[in-house]
């Protein structure tokens, strides 16, 4: 993944997950359920600090 990746949330309210697309023409697509949203969010923060990552996205 690089910065320049769009990447799009499409909430799905009827279903209680959320689709996280990575990409243009032919998207990867993330599928996470509503519990699981805060578990995706911990790990990405967990990988974010021991990469150094600095800034408020963390806070």
């Amino acid at each position: 993944m690089t910065d320049d990746l769009p990447i799009r949330a499409y909430p799905q309210t009827f279903a209680d997950r959320v689709e996280i697309r990575f990409g243009k023409a032919f998207p990867v697509v993330l599928v996470v359920e509503k519990d699981s949203i805060n578990r995706l969010r911990s790990a990405l923060q967990d990988g974010g600090i021991a990469l150094g990552v600095e800034g408020d996205e963390w806070e």
